[in-house]
């Protein structure tokens, strides 16, 4: 039987959702923490891409391969029938940089809830494992993914709740500041991926529905601060952490004196 794990004060919720947050940032500066945190870099990666090519799938269009280089970045290769509308493109184009915040948001979430945090691991190892048999077709990431599927689903089947929980919270943090990580591609109308010159996700947004790419870029910034300010709000609500009522054993009698009523 697994130990119950409690909810804890507001205080705590939030050291432990800040502890989460300093790791993911400042792990890649102590020794060894750029090899440490690597493939969950490559994790973000694959949101961003995953993002692109499900929008594409969404919309009735064609998701081909997902590529991810070891330098991090990634393309998503979607095909787009001829006839399709000019919007297609832009929201297939815009399901990757909100696809890490979104996905972040979510984690953020499911830490709050306790019953869920193995079933989310053990579904986001399978995710993972699924897409690299359909969609990927590189190296980093045959081997980058594989292993942080692994890892979650080591910790989803025999980690303690509190590291399940820490994990998913990880995770979320991961995704919800890969945006800050990925500020100077969404300012950037064109960019070099791959060795390929190509437009920018924002860049692509505006080549579709017209409007400047650094317009598109703050409108992506801001629905992505929403998603994860409303996952912060809901995982830290007063109600929600404060400790169940205690339920005293069946066979304990409780009694209880009323005041005396005023004559």
């Amino acid at each position: 039987m697994e130990p119950l794990v409690t909810p804890g004060s507001q205080g705590e919720a939030i050291g432990r959702l800040v502890v989460a947050g300093l790791v993911v940032t400042m792990l890649p500066a102590l020794p060894f923490g750029a090899y440490l945190i690597y493939p969950f870099a490559i994790l973000t990666t694959w949101f961003h891409e995953m993002g692109h090519g499900l929008t594409a799938l969404a919309l009735g269009q064609h998701f081909e391969q997902l590529l991810i280089f070891a330098n991090g970045s990634g393309v998503a290769e979607s095909g787009v029938d001829p006839d399709a509308s000019r919007f297609v493109s832009a929201a297939i184009a815009a399901g990757g940089p909100l696809a890490p915040s979104a996905v972040g948001a979510l984690l953020i979430v499911a830490s709050a809830h306790p019953k869920a945090w193995r079933p989310v691991l053990g579904l986001a190892a399978a995710a993972i494992l699924a897409s690299v048999a359909v969609w990927v077709r590189s190296a980093t990431g045959w081997w980058a993914l594989p292993l942080v599927a692994a890892i979650l689903g080591i910790v989803a089947w025999r980690g303690s709740p509190a590291w399940q929980r820490f994990t998913l919270q990880f995770l979320g943090m991961l995704g919800a500041l890969s945006m800050l990580r990925d500020l100077g591609y969404l300012f950037t109308e064109e960019a070099v991926i791959g060795g390929q010159a190509m437009l920018s996700d924002t860049g692509a947004i505006e080549a579709a529905v017209g409007l400047p790419h650094w317009l598109w870029a703050g409108l992506i910034l801001l629905l992505s601060g929403l998603m994860v300010g409303a996952a912060l709000k809901y995982a830290l609500a007063e109600k929600r952490l404060r400790p169940p009522p205690r339920k005293l054993p069946a066979n304990v009698l409780q009694f209880r004196r009323e005041p005396p009523k005023k004559r």
